[in-house]
């Protein structure tokens, strides 16, 4: 019946609301979101901040020769239908280049980070995810999906990280847009999950991290960019 479908509709949304804190709440970036750095890291961390662009509250997302990213972790979630943001770079990293480590750097990528059952990675990767996840500690995801702001990628890229297939990226800007300008974005998660990890599973396995991030570590380059209104859409 209409009501209860409009009921369903509403309810799903309430949970997808609830499911994910703001990025940005009182002027201050609020928990559950956090800075996840390497283990032992030396390099310096990329500084996330609250701040208002443009009458927009958002996530001044600052590299200098820097690693970190921010994150809202779960459990485990099941996968949204859709995800939603905006972003703006305003100085770029002339020495990116998505393809090579040395250039493996981005002034702002969105990543979802997924449970995708070890058993549907390639023996080898899985090997080494394994010994990876044994020396650091920590239960590093073995699928992790970023939408990126390039360089002379073409729009719409899809690219494997270059240190790891566990990371694939997918272009959505590069150097041809406009700086210090805002830019809308809405994916269809799991059409771009299939597309990037469809070779190892037909199915969307359930979210366990939304990452903000920045990075200028192997470029040792710096940038500034801003992300607001992060949301997903049931």
């Amino acid at each position: 019946m209409p009501g209860s479908a409009a009921s369903l509709a509403l309810a799903a949304a309430a949970t997808a609301a609830v499911a994910l804190a703001p990025l940005v709440q009182g002027g201050r970036i609020v928990a559950p979101w956090h800075v996840v750095t390497l283990p032992q890291q030396t390099q310096p961390v990329t500084q996330y901040s609250a701040e208002t662009v443009d009458g927009r509250d958002a996530v001044r997302v600052d590299v200098q020769a820097s690693y970190g990213n921010l994150v809202h972790e779960w459990p485990a979630l099941a996968a949204p239908k859709q995800l939603q943001w905006s972003w703006r770079l305003q100085v770029p990293n002339p020495a990116v280049n998505l393809r090579v480590k040395a250039g493996d750097d981005a002034a702002v990528k969105v990543c979802m980070s997924f449970d995708l059952a070890l058993d549907r990675v390639p023996f080898m990767e899985r090997q080494v995810l394994k010994l990876a996840r044994s020396r650091s500690g920590q239960a590093l995801p073995a699928a992790t999906l970023c939408w990126v702001w390039g360089a002379d990628e073409a729009k719409g890229a899809l690219l494997p990280n270059a240190y790891s297939r566990r990371v694939r990226y997918i272009v959505l800007r590069n150097r041809d847009d406009a700086l210090a300008t805002w830019f809308e974005e809405s994916r269809d998660v799991a059409a771009d999950f299939r597309r990037a990890f469809g070779d190892e599973a037909a199915d969307v396995p359930p979210l366990t991290a939304l990452i903000v991030a920045g990075d200028g570590d192997n470029t040792g380059g710096a940038s500034v960019a801003h992300v607001s209104a992060l949301r997903l859409q049931p």
